[in-house]
């Protein structure tokens, strides 16, 4: 089933997803960032999507009820704005982390610094919507789904600051949220969970 082989490739993408945010964190701890940090976050970004599909297709198949329209909605917004803050990622850490601080200010205060603000408070609020949703389905862990809804738009937020030990816990916290909620995922014995009304129906079909 197509919709399995999402959900399986969105739990890999979000495993290493997890490592490529949680990793540099631990190491940044001690050293700042570096080349290396630097390149694999603004090169993990790009698994964010298909991990967000992949939670998404998971939950719609687990839930006991059906989400309704708040359900697609949070899963719209925060995939555009997860799309667009990949961009932002990759720019600050692959373009602007090897500039100097003069062009890197010249740049983040023309129309650019509206685009990247733009973007941050879409991703925040979709990361908050999705969380939530999470929450109110129950299929994923409690503490996850609402770790998401904190930690994913922390690191929105702090993503302009220059690197701490704080910055570093985020990174270590959030990645931490994205491997259990995969994990969640890969674990899934691959059989969709059909809906009261589908249990109901196949019930009814078996009595008949």
């Amino acid at each position: 089933m197509p919709e399995i082989w999402l959900s399986r490739f969105g739990a890999a993408c979000g495993l290493v997803l997890a490592l490529s945010i949680g990793a540099p964190g631990v190491v940044e701890a001690f050293t700042g960032e570096t080349t290396v940090t630097s390149f694999v976050v603004g090169l993990g970004t790009a698994l964010g999507a298909p991990t967000l599909t992949g939670l998404y297709l998971h939950q719609q198949r687990r839930r006991s009820r059906d989400g309704g329209r708040f359900a697609t909605l949070a899963y719209a917004v925060n995939l555009l704005g997860l799309c667009l803050f990949a961009g932002v990622a990759f720019a600050l850490n692959l373009v602007l982390f090897f500039v100097t601080e003069e062009v890197a200010e010249e740049v983040m205060s023309g129309p650019t610094l509206g685009a990247v603000l733009g973007a941050m408070v879409l991703f925040l609020t979709g990361s908050v919507m999705f969380g939530i949703d999470m929450v109110r389905a129950g299929v994923f862990p409690r503490i996850a789904a609402l770790g998401y809804a904190v930690m994913l738009p922390l690191l929105a937020l702090l993503a302009p600051v220059p690197d701490s030990p704080v910055i570093s816990a985020v990174h270590v916290l959030a990645g931490a949220v994205l491997f259990g909620l995969s994990a969640t995922v890969w674990r899934d014995p691959r059989q969709p969970v059909p809906h009261d009304g589908g249990a109901a129906r196949s019930a009814a079909g078996a009595a008949r």
